[in-house]
């Protein structure tokens, strides 16, 4: 399995430094005179904001190849099929990894001898950028190349676990959103999850990670000291990743998520809404809204790229987190879609598929139709959750 690089040495600052820092600061003989490629986006910077791309040119490192997954290398797309095309600062070309020819793909992967993996994951099972690097690895261990990723922090942390355990690995390819046997918050950072995935696969790939020197497991983003980089177009800031774990659900219902708005993932709502209404059931259970407010708000989406209600004087609640220590994001999502559903028997709607994707199966769906509480779904987690930490704790680096 792979194998990590000592995280931080005696007296290193405060701030946490990225993989990509550590890498040239301490491991650059890992990379050098090697042929490389390298799968990353926007937030393959350092911390002062300069691009991994940038970085290695100047450098001198032979990088040959560039590799971008969903949203793109600038992370400013939200459609499938992204083509392959080229970085204008740097010339060289960028194989899309959501839509680009495989033959060109591969026909690179062929040229290489060391792949780099940079990218911000969110800290839930539906971020897509997890199976897009495992989908690499898949690659490199077929070539017999090594893949070095250079780790970041959990920006939601990396300690508390929540929401429902999907019940066994998938395929990358097939099992695109949360192919892993993760809860919809799982605490890993993206080399921990690649460290699971190389086993559970057996890919036995030669996978290296190069920690965020200095990282704590228990740090939210806001104390690291690294400048926060939209992940993708629609998780604007550290407040939209607490919720993300639970109201990315609603991705699977007839409800706006606030896309096109700029606080996307901290808000629910559609025309049909009753504020007060669903309000009034969520308070009547306070214990599935630790650690978080409810409130009404009115909100009007533009251009969203999920498509729903654009340009519509949406009625809806929003969420913000007053303790993160005991917030969960994940209860209180399906005490809301619980309470929505109870106010809004005629109006509310499952996307059926959609919905049992994220939600790892349909037996969330079915529990919410039968009428089940909150409190008693998730507490139907906890022993899948006990059974995930024990399993995690062989792939942490932290």
């Amino acid at each position: 399995m792979g194998v990590a690089l000592a995280a931080c040495a005696p007296g290193a600052p405060a701030q946490v430094r990225p993989g990509i820092t550590v890498l040239l600061a301490d491991s650059a003989h890992l990379i050098k005179g090697k042929r490389l490629g390298l799968l990353t986006n926007q937030t393959g910077v350092d911390s002062a904001g300069h691009r991994d791309v940038d970085l290695l040119v100047a450098g001198g490192y032979r990088l040959t190849a560039l590799f971008s997954p969903e949203h793109g290398f600038k992370g400013a797309e939200d459609r499938s099929g992204l083509p392959d095309t080229r970085d204008s600062a740097s010339g060289l070309p960028i194989y899309s990894l959501y839509g680009g020819k495989r033959a060109a793909r591969d026909t690179a992967l062929d040229s290489l001898d060391v792949l780099l993996v940079d990218l911000q994951d969110i800290g839930a099972r539906y971020y897509t950028y997890p199976a897009s690097a495992t989908q690499l690895l898949r690659e490199a261990a077929r070539r017999k190349l090594r893949l070095i990723v250079l780790d970041r922090p959990d920006p939601i942390g990396g300690v508390a676990v929540q929401g429902n355990v999907r019940a066994a690995v998938g395929d990358p390819d097939s099992a695109f959103v949360g192919f892993l046997p993760v809860p919809m918050r799982h605490g890993m950072t993206l080399g921990e999850l690649l460290r699971m995935a190389d086993d559970l696969l057996a890919l036995h790939a030669d996978l290296v990670v190069v920690p965020a020197a200095g990282w704590r497991r228990a740090e939210y983003f806001d104390t690291t000291g690294l400048p926060w980089i939209k992940p993708s177009p629609n998780m604007p800031d550290l407040e939209s990743a607490m919720h993300y774990p639970g109201t990315c659900l609603f991705e699977g219902t007839n409800l706006s998520v606030g896309r096109g708005t700029p606080f996307a993932f901290q808000v629910v709502g559609a025309p049909w809404l009753d504020p007060r209404a669903v309000l009034r059931r969520l308070r009547a259970h306070p214990a599935d809204l630790a650690g978080v407010t409810v409130d009404s708000i009115a909100f009007a989406p533009l251009h969203p790229t999920d498509g729903k209600y654009d340009g519509v004087t949406l009625r809806g609640v929003r969420l913000k987190v007053t303790d993160r220590a005991t917030y969960d994001a994940s209860r209180a999502a399906v005490a809301l879609l619980a309470a929505i559903r109870a106010a809004h028997p005629d109006s509310f709607q499952f996307k059926d598929q959609g919905f049992d994707r994220l939600a790892a199966g349909h037996e969330l769906r079915q529990a919410l139709l039968a009428g089940k509480s909150a409190t008693s779904i998730a507490q139907g987690w906890a022993r899948d959750l006990v059974q995930f930490k024990r399993v995690r704790a062989k792939y942490l680096l932290y």
